[in-house]
């Protein structure tokens, strides 16, 4: 799926490709469209999706019940998953529709508990880390074929570990927002991140493995997924701001929380859901504990 933004209330969804899977992993149908989002596509530098590609596509109203047949009584599979069916509500619900979802499963969440020595749990990392080509980044019909091909690879590896799937029961949220109370994911607390802290996020630069991230307040992102994708990127998620915190996540504004107001008062850097997102899109390799580093 691609989408003009981040925000199920304002932003809206460009393209929409399925694979439908047996257990086994056995490919049963394909379907794919891009929509007419009645609006500005947003990043076309990632996506490509220009006005002029999208130019005659259907409406998301047009293609509701033939996506619904679809979805209809299995689990929607997604890399972020959370988001991928906030945004998927977010449109049924302008047209006064549900999706006929009930349980989702991420497969990002799942991959950062099977112990992979990977710097990135990104689709296209685990892609080239299982041998499984993937042709166009950002294109939604690709990333369906090569998460349909992950799929059973990362199943497999959750089965010999004996992992409990991850699966989240979806449901409406009220103005496309959900609330959760802070919680590390269900596979406990994120273990110490392993990398040295490298100090506060400074203006214009990239979030650094070690860093110490707060999370405070709702968020549209499930909790326990924003921390098993921070962790999962070498951050380290804590659950109160000192003066070692690296960065506060938070969509309130004027300190609104404790935390907010902590963070202020000790300088922290602040960043909202959708930007920390983006800054995790790219986080830069850190200085592992054990390392010595050499005198300057």
């Amino acid at each position: 799926m691609e989408t003009t933004g981040l925000w199920p209330a304002r932003d809206r969804v460009l393209s929409v490709a399925v694979v439908l899977t047996a257990p086994d992993g056995a490919v049963q149908g394909r379907w794919s469209t891009l929509l007419d989002p009645g609006c500005d596509p947003g990043p076309v530098h990632i996506h490509g999706l220009t006005r002029e590609r999208l130019a005659g596509s259907p409406t998301f109203a047009a293609v509701v019940d033939e996506l619904s047949e679809l979805l209809a009584g299995r689990v929607l599979v997604a890399h972020n998953a959370a988001f991928d069916w906030r945004m998927l509500a977010g449109e049924a619900l302008r047209i006064g529709r549900t999706l006929p979802v009930e349980w989702r499963l991420c497969t990002l969440t799942l991959a950062s508990r099977l112990g992979l020595e990977l710097a990135s749990l990104r689709l296209a990392a685990l892609a080239e880390h299982w041998g499984v080509t993937q042709r166009r980044a950002h294109d939604a019909e690709d990333d369906a074929e090569v998460l349909a091909a992950l799929l059973p690879r990362i199943l497999s590896r959750a089965a010999e570990q004996f992992l409990e799937l991850p699966l989240t029961r979806c449901g409406v949220e009220r103005d496309g927002v959900a609330v959760y109370p802070p919680r590390y994911s269900a596979a406990g607390r994120p273990p110490p991140c392993g990398y040295r802290n490298p100090g506060p996020l400074a203006p214009g630069a990239p979030l650094v493995q070690g860093m110490r991230v707060v999370f405070t307040g709702p968020t549209r992102t499930e909790r326990g997924a924003l921390v098993d994708r921070a962790a999962a990127a070498g951050l380290e998620v804590t659950a109160s701001v000192s003066r070692r915190t690296s960065l506060l996540v938070t969509n309130e504004k004027h300190g609104a929380t404790r935390k907010a107001r902590a963070a202020a008062q000790l300088g922290i850097p602040t960043r909202d859901e959708g930007e920390f997102l983006a800054l995790l899109e790219a986080v830069a390799p850190g200085v592992p504990e054990a390392t010595t580093l050499a005198p300057a």
